[in-house]
């Protein structure tokens, strides 16, 4: 099976591409400038800065399954609508160009990777992929546009789709919040944090379990033009993560009973808005769907994954 790859040089895409040369796929990428990261048995296809004009014709041809991933998660400028606008033209327009692009090639599937926040930032209910999109930020909302956008174009052309909406993805070399904790839990001196009483509820994915899930839609046959929300199956409160990740690494967090309440308070305060609500609200996934409709299970535990980003760190 020929894939073709785009966002293969992020966190995500160079597990996948990785995992995908262990399995014995053929594989291609599509990236901005040649890197060195790749071996010589992936093809490289230089398509330049990403925009809603490249020509992916001349990387398409012979591709049976291309993956989705490259996108833009951040935008400098403050003012809304012009922030709605970039992601659109990256997360939106670049993905139906080409997905119209696979289908005038032929190509059978694709698999684009969204967001969870397209069915909202936080929930007292486990999000399920029935329930009414309800993005809040303009960047979930660039995906939402893009998924309704390929199921369009799949009713008029027959390109199968998958879309995959993920919680936070983890791992070794993991970006944002999440590599914060692995540098807080593997430093010299354990710093205590005020987050000892957070009892929230949120659903994770560790990075080879995503990559796993990924694999499988490529060919199995009852993934297209279906939408799946994925985790790892065992939900954590921040509290019981910041613990499990101390615990990975063989130390004792020293976790100060602050209640949430104050903290949520200096958070605002101090213009942290969107932290606290990554910290202390509960987002959790029911990703039975996978399960029952695809036969998926995790390959790892949250454990197990954990364990393995500590003994990498240490290397």
């Amino acid at each position: 099976m020929n894939i073709l790859l785009t966002g293969a040089t992020g966190f995500v895409g160079r597990a996948l591409s990785q995992e995908l040369l262990n399995r014995g796929f053929d594989l291609s990428v599509a990236v901005r400038r040649k890197t060195s990261i790749f071996s010589d048995k992936v093809k490289q296809f230089i398509v330049g800065d990403f925009s809603n004009e490249i020509d992916f014709s001349h990387s398409l041809d012979g591709i049976d399954v291309v993956i989705h991933l490259a996108g833009k998660a951040h935008v400098l400028d403050s003012k809304k609508a012009s922030v709605l606008d970039e992601f659109q033209q990256i997360n939106t327009n670049l993905t139906l160009n080409l997905a119209t692009q696979a289908a005038i090639s032929k190509v059978k599937r694709l698999i684009f990777i969204s967001s969870i926040g397209v069915n909202g930032n936080s929930g007292h209910v486990a999000f399920t992929e029935n329930d009414k999109p309800n993005p809040q930020e303009p960047y979930a909302i660039s995906k939402y546009e893009a998924e309704v956008g390929l199921f369009e174009l799949s009713k008029k052309t027959g390109l199968e789709v998958v879309i995959i909406r993920p919680p936070l993805v983890y791992g070794i070399n993991a970006p944002g919040n999440f590599g914060r904790l692995i540098n807080w839990a593997s430093s010299k001196f354990l710093m205590p944090l005020p987050l000892g009483l957070v009892k929230n509820t949120r659903s994770l994915i560790a990075l080879d379990n995503l990559v796993d899930f990924m694999i499988t839609c490529m060919s199995h046959k009852k993934a297209p033009n279906e939408v799946f929300l994925i985790s790892d199956g065992r939900d954590l409160s921040t509290t019981q993560l910041l613990r499990k990740i101390a615990k990975a690494f063989g130390r004792e967090p020293y976790l100060l009973p602050i209640p949430v309440g104050f903290m949520v308070f200096m958070a605002n305060l101090l213009g942290k808005k969107s932290d606290a609500i990554r910290l202390f609200s509960s987002l959790q996934v029911d990703s039975s769907k996978a399960r029952d409709l695809l036969g998926w299970q995790p390959v790892v535990t949250t454990d197990e994954a954990l364990k393995g980003i500590a003994n990498e760190k240490r290397v």
